[in-house]
């Protein structure tokens, strides 16, 4: 073959080669998977109501049961959270009454202090 021919082929497999890097997407696959994790974060917290938790000066409590029973109080209070797991265990100690909790037929619990006691 001729020298001409040689540096023309070897020029464009120089080019080809460029283009057929196997990894040069996968900068592009990682900012694409952060945006979907992101988004799904998003539509996660939307569809369960939740977003009270993204703003930091907001305050909430939410009260979950598992079907064995286990009662699970979370509580926002601006930028903490807080997770209890709440027993039926009978305690004692000195203390004051607040007020009486009530549970609803439908399963919600409503709270109601009494005479002169703020909660």
């Amino acid at each position: 073959m001729s020298e001409h021919r040689l540096l023309r082929r070897h020029r464009l497999f120089a080019e080809s080669s460029l283009d057929d890097d196997p990894l040069a997407g996968i900068a592009n696959l990682f900012d694409v998977s952060l945006a979907f994790i992101v988004a799904l974060i998003l539509a996660l917290f939307s569809l369960f109501s939740l977003q009270d938790f993204i703003d930091p000066d907001s305050q909430m409590t939410v009260m979950t049961q598992n079907r064995d029973g286990e009662t699970t109080l979370i509580t926002k209070d601006r930028e903490s959270i807080k997770v209890q797991k709440v027993s039926d265990r009978e305690l004692s100690g000195a203390g004051t009454r607040l007020g009486t909790a009530y549970r609803l037929p439908d399963g919600q619990v409503v709270y109601v202090p009494e005479d002169g006691v703020s909660p």
